[in-house]
């Protein structure tokens, strides 16, 4: 385990007497009332983890102390939303229904940021209706269209400007969005115009900066470099335009640990970005996800079949792309394990692989695994983020229940699809 590197007491999911447990309920348990494919989801470690992010950046004043304005993407159910309400997180919404899912889960709209790329005049107007923190404009176009509207309704909206600073954050190219060849955000130049023209919009008011390159980055060095723009920006701004901003929005992509690598030393971040805000005045914004509910969540899928193709083993589950599509989508790599171990199982290079009529539906290749019989469970780990929020009806599939285990309490945060679900809206029924 890496130096600086934040983990739990003990595992999220810890193997009592060979089995997997999540808290007092093992998953063997759940599976069975709950049925397969399951998301399990440890509410405890939700929160030890936003604890962890908060203490590793307490060398900022406590005035300054970040808000962890959770990424609604990663995971936007309800439970898990309320969970985080209560514990004082923010929200960082890219649509008009992740706004509604933080706001009925509780999260106070003035600790909200709407990022996007094509935020549509309906989700602009949500937002200046609902008064959340800030737009995170991306373009000129949409601070036009912001401007505006906030003007058509009698309204003041509070804008940050997102920069692109053309830091590479070496992760995989769909998840790498901070270079110059990326959709997201502008120049640092664009930024400053787009400044300009706040400073002179009587319906617009510059309030922060933003910045966000990647996912699943497990180095400190780009998020530095891309906060040492961010903050050439605010400075320029300051000087040349009068503007005092009054925050610095890091945004996220935090690296866990995972079957790929080791997780980003968050407190050598903290410690250097501390330094770095010393005497400015700036307040921080960080917008976690998969660091907040990554390793928090599993899905847990039944064995159908084992089946040998000339020197292949497949194993067939019940889950696959989806369920969890970012093995296929994005080369995900996630841990495999057996619920249950007994020791008796041979050990196997294997690919686990999912029932959907597609080739590119697996969920591992290539992998050593004790091979349980047909009817046992398998576990994939870190999967509480970009797991269920992503999972689709393709092949007419059900999607899954989800399970909240937090304390000494199961919450069923969302039941399993049923056939009569598959054709809501095309029937008049």
């Amino acid at each position: 385990m890496g130096a600086g590197v934040l983990t739990a007491t003990s595992p999220p999911f810890a193997r009592r007497g060979g089995l997997l447990h999540c808290g007092a309920y093992s998953l063997e348990n759940l599976a069975q009332q709950y049925q397969t494919p399951l998301y399990v989801y440890n509410g405890d470690r939700i929160l030890e983890r936003k604890r962890a992010l908060e203490e590793a950046f307490a060398g900022l004043k406590a005035s300054l102390r970040p808000l962890v304005a959770y990424s609604v993407k990663a995971n936007p159910n309800l439970a898990v939303l309320d969970l985080l309400a209560r514990a004082g997180a923010g929200a960082d919404i890219v649509s008009g229904g992740e706004l509604f899912r933080a706001l009925r889960a509780g999260i106070p709209a003035d600790r909200i940021v709407f990022a996007g790329v094509g935020k549509s005049r309906d989700e602009l107007r949500y937002g200046i209706e609902a008064g959340i923190m800030s737009f995170h404009v991306e373009s000129a176009q949409e601070l036009e269209a912001l401007g505006a509207l906030a003007a058509e309704m009698g309204a003041v909206a509070p804008v940050a400007v997102r920069v692109n600073p053309d830091v590479q954050s070496f992760t995989h190219e769909f998840t790498s969005t901070g270079h110059a060849a990326a959709k997201f955000g502008v120049s640092p130049g664009e930024a400053h115009e787009m400044y300009r023209r706040v400073a002179a919009h009587p319906a617009l008011c510059a309030v922060g900066v933003d910045v966000h390159i990647g996912s699943q980055i497990r180095d400190p060095a780009p998020f530095l470099r891309a906060l040492d723009v961010v903050l050439q920006v605010e400075e320029r701004a300051r000087r040349e335009l009068g503007i005092e901003l009054d925050y610095v929005d890091l945004g996220g992509g935090f690296g866990i640990s995972d079957g790929a690598g080791e997780a980003l030393d968050i407190r050598a971040l903290g410690r250097e970005v501390a330094a770095r805000l010393e005497g400015r005045g700036l307040a921080l914004i960080l917008e976690p996800g998969r660091f907040l509910v990554g390793d928090a969540g599993v899905l847990v899928t039944l064995i159908l079949y084992v089946k040998k193709s000339g020197e292949k083993t497949f194993v067939v589950t019940d889950a696959g792309m989806t369920e969890l599509i970012r093995p296929s989508h994005y080369g995900g790599v996630h841990s495999v394990s057996p619920v249950r171990e007994n020791g008796r199982d041979p050990v196997e290079r294997v690919d686990i692989v999912g029932p959907v009529c597609e080739q590119g539906d697996f969920l591992a290749r290539d992998r050593l695994l004790p091979l349980p019989p047909p009817g046992a469970l398998l576990c994939v780990h870190q999967a509480g983020a970009y797991g269920f929020t992503m999972a689709s009806n393709y092949n007419s599939r059900l999607r899954p229940a989800e399970v909240l285990v937090h304390g000494e309490h199961v919450t069923l945060a969302r039941r399993r699809e049923r056939y009569d679900d598959l054709i809501r809206g095309e029937t008049d029924d």
